[in-house]
């Protein structure tokens, strides 16, 4: 994956550097892995940067767009950036790479175009806590206490507009909220930021049918005061962006 970092018209862009490649998905196997056929007919394996079940994004003949990285010490050039899908709205490009919110995130904070945390000195990415995990950004002022924020990526559609999370079983989705509630008795703020790769999303909730106990996780953290908010991106093939706001329907 390769992008580069650009002031933004709205929130934020992440340019890809150079033109993603388009090809002809076969198959997703062993979750990290896809063959790929491209136009002049060559077979590739690309590097698939997503664990989860992606529903409906992974039919084979799908229309896919890879980079393609020229680092001599990777093993696989290709990584699987965006799939051409029809979510009940039409077709439209997804992004499929769950490291991408966290890298738009990233570079929101930093540019302070993010209004919901303003007023924090330092940003942190990465910091243990609780029993073995890390949260995904620590924000930090003397005046105020510290900030909680977890990205998530989102990109499961199973109805035109409505995007859900998780779109399989989590056990350190789960875990993340208990620890989140930890840090929300000892006084600091927790938030939990879902970022969507589908720009027809128009809602929000949670899966509670694929992880049930995600889901009253979900609820226990938001009864002790989680904030959630949700963000769709709009995808191009020459850029992600993160957009506006998507409404909470749980």
């Amino acid at each position: 994956m390769i992008f580069s970092r650009t002031v933004p018209s709205r929130l934020l862009f992440m340019d890809f550097t150079t033109p993603l490649v388009p090809g002809t998905l076969v198959k997703r196997y062993k979750r990290f892995l896809a063959d790929v056929i491209l136009e002049d007919g060559e077979m590739v394996t690309a590097h698939v940067v997503n664990p989860g079940a992606m529903t409906g994004l992974a039919l084979p003949l799908s229309t896919v767009w890879l980079s393609n990285s020229d680092n001599p010490m990777r093993k696989l050039a290709y990584t699987w950036e965006l799939v051409e899908a029809d979510l009940g709205s039409g077709k439209e490009l997804v992004g499929i790479n769950t490291q991408v919110p966290n890298l738009l995130v990233a570079d929101a904070l930093d540019e302070h175009r993010l209004n919901e945390f303003e007023g924090y000195g330092s940003i942190r990415r990465e910091v243990k806590y609780s029993t073995n995990s890390r949260i995904d950004f620590l924000l930090e002022d003397p005046a105020r206490p510290p900030c909680y924020l977890e990205v998530k990526n989102v990109h499961l559609m199973r109805k035109a507009g409505r995007a859900e999370f998780p779109d399989s079983v989590t056990e350190r989705g789960a875990k993340h909220l208990e620890d989140l509630i930890g840090v929300m008795a000892d006084g600091a703020r927790a938030v939990l930021l879902f970022l969507v790769q589908v720009g027809s999303a128009n809602s929000f909730s949670i899966a509670r049918d694929i992880d049930p106990v995600y889901g009253e996780a979900f609820d226990r953290a938001h009864r002790a005061g989680l904030e959630v908010i949700v963000r769709r991106c709009q995808v191009t093939r020459e850029k992600i962006e993160i957009d506006g706001p998507v409404p909470v329907l749980d």
